[in-house]
């Protein structure tokens, strides 16, 4: 599904001192499946995910997605992969403040609103929340709930790739493995690419890719 070739992403590019952020990245990534990309925090792992998504662009080299190079396709294209092929999961959740959980699943939905409220009430409720607080507002639930609902959101449109950056990092180890199970799951007939630190969250993981200062330093099956 993705293909990059020689990736890579400078910042300060104009500057003496460059700083790679991706640096000739070579990497198949597969259509279905549980993907960790994994490494510290300024590895690159996560310029890797939204140059993958469309979010920024490459200096140099090129991504393929379905055979399409993301780096030639126009402002329209990307806001169509971004709203009807693409889920994102941020590390800050940014819901809406004065919305209930499920009208902030359900804000971009494509579906009507009374099918779109019961997909929302199944995929929160997978997820770990509690009935009594489907209708509660941000400022009403916990960092954790907080992220569990931009988790539904950014499932509500069946994204063929769903990109989470550290989707656990505010959930409790059981929670953290909920959420996980919840998405390799969704893995089964999806792509689902996760960034993070934490090893033991992508232990289910299908595929594992390593980054090491901007370059990939180990791919493998099975995460250890």
């Amino acid at each position: 599904m993705f293909e990059l070739n020689k990736a890579t992403m400078i910042y300060d590019a104009d500057k003496e001192e460059k700083v790679y952020a991706m640096k000739e990245i070579d990497l198949e990534l597969p259509d279905t499946g549980l993907v960790g990309i994994i490494g510290p925090s300024g590895s690159g792992k996560s310029t890797m995910m939204y140059a993958m998504s469309t979010l920024k662009k490459l200096t140099a080299g090129d991504i393929l997605y379905n055979g399409e190079s993301l780096s030639t396709i126009s402002d329209k294209r990307r806001q169509e992969l971004r709203r009807n092929e693409f889920g994102f999961v941020f590390q800050r959740h940014y819901l809406i403040p004065y919305m209930t959980a499920i009208e902030n699943a359900i804000v971009a939905s494509n579906d009507p609103a009374s099918e779109a409220r019961k997909k929302a009430v199944k995929i929160l409720t997978d997820i770990g929340l509690k009935e009594k607080e489907l209708n509660k507002t941000p400022s009403k639930l916990s960092g954790g709930q907080r992220q569990r609902v931009a988790i539904a959101r950014a499932m509500m449109n069946d994204p063929k790739v769903l990109f989470a950056d550290e989707p656990t990092a505010s959930l409790d180890h059981e929670n953290a493995y909920l959420v996980m199970g919840r998405l390799k799951e969704y893995s089964r007939n999806r792509l689902v690419v996760v960034i993070t630190h934490d090893r033991s969250i992508i232990r289910d993981a299908d595929m594992f890719v390593e980054i090491w200062d901007g370059s990939v330093s180990n791919v493998g099956g099975a995460v250890l």
